[in-house]
């Protein structure tokens, strides 16, 4: 792989407070120097003899390459996010911000306090999209803060000494509040909505129960929290449950190879949710066999599994006796 340099994006001429001298080094200096090693320590890695070259050397070199792209990517984007009115931030951009954060003054609160606490120190300070959450977060990322998998910065700020000593000395807060300054929010905006357009990781998907209704763990918490009527059954197999210590507080536990026996005593005026162990066969099988009867249910996606991970109530698990059918 060879990595060509990018060119300066941002006019250092035009920006407020920062000098040209100051960019120019930025660029020249430290980003051209991060692009240079990025590719030596490629022709590194092309000249190695795999066969022969120890795990150690393959795992040292591919973790410098990695470190120092991220470096390299992350100063590309620096450049790309001032030469513009930061005060001015477009009613669509704003919006989006104050969606996520509140307000875009706790936005800028927060990202500007992410920054001073790095005064000294040495890292990024970024406001990124997370496909994952659909949602603008706020990163800090350095040697011991890895970006977080998946996220896109929209808005890169680089704390370390070199951005700014130039103009600023010690005086990081200034350079801070300069940056603030100086951001092309019509360039954030850009990325943001190329950023937004990516698909968040592909959920779980069971083919052969594409159409049954399913719940996710916090909305059966939010059914317990708030006293909404709901009937959940643990429907873990027999062979399971048998070992289990603990059930989902709330719950009843049903044989789901003795449906025909306990779908009776069951309430058709209530909503039902039952759950399995992870969320697949048996808990989806058993929801279908009673909406097939009439009643309204649905699946707990992730199981009793989930539930526990999210930190769901239990209880000790007993195998409950069904109520006996009514004969009215």
């Amino acid at each position: 792989m060879h990595y060509e340099v990018a060119p300066l994006f941002c006019r250092p001429w035009t920006l407020n407070g920062i000098t040209p001298k100051l960019i120019e080094s930025h660029y020249e200096n430290n980003y051209g120097a991060c692009v240079a090693r990025l590719n030596a320590i490629s022709h590194e890695l092309r000249a190695l003899d795999r066969s022969a070259a120890s795990p150690q050397i393959v795992y040292r070199l591919k973790q410098e390459q990695a470190e120092t792209l991220s470096s390299a990517l992350l100063h590309e984007l620096y450049f790309a996010s001032l030469g513009g009115d930061g005060r001015n931030i477009p009613e669509a951009m704003a919006a989006v911000i104050a969606r996520d954060f509140g307000s875009v003054d706790s936005w800028r609160n927060e990202f500007m306090s992410m920054a001073t606490a790095l005064d000294g120190r040495s890292g990024w300070v970024l406001l990124a999209w997370a496909p994952r959450l659909r949602r603008l977060i706020n990163l800090c990322v350095g040697d011991a803060c890895p970006m977080a998998p998946g996220c896109i910065p929209v808005l890169v700020l680089d704390m370390y000494e070199h951005a700014y000593h130039l103009d600023f000395g010690a005086n990081a807060s200034a350079y801070i509040a300069a940056f603030m300054r100086n951001i092309d929010w019509n360039a954030v905006e850009a990325r943001y909505l190329d950023a937004a357009a990516i698909k968040p990781p592909r959920a779980l998907e069971q083919e052969a129960f594409a159409a049954l209704p399913s719940i996710t763990v916090a909305e059966v918490s939010t059914l317990q929290r708030t006293g909404a009527p709901v009937q959940i059954i643990d429907v873990r197999p027999q062979h399971y449950s048998s070992k289990a210590t603990d059930m989902m507080a709330g719950a009843v536990w049903r044989d789901p190879e003795r449906v025909d026996e306990w779908i009776g005593a069951l309430s058709k005026d209530t909503p039902i949710v039952t759950f399995c162990v992870y969320g697949f066969h048996i808990g989806c099988e058993t929801t279908a066999k009673l909406r097939e009867a009439g009643f309204d249910a649905r699946y707990m996606a992730g199981g009793h599994s989930a539930w526990k991970a999210s930190r769901g109530a239990v209880k000790l698990f007993r195998s409950d006796t069904p109520p006996e059918t009514s004969d009215e």
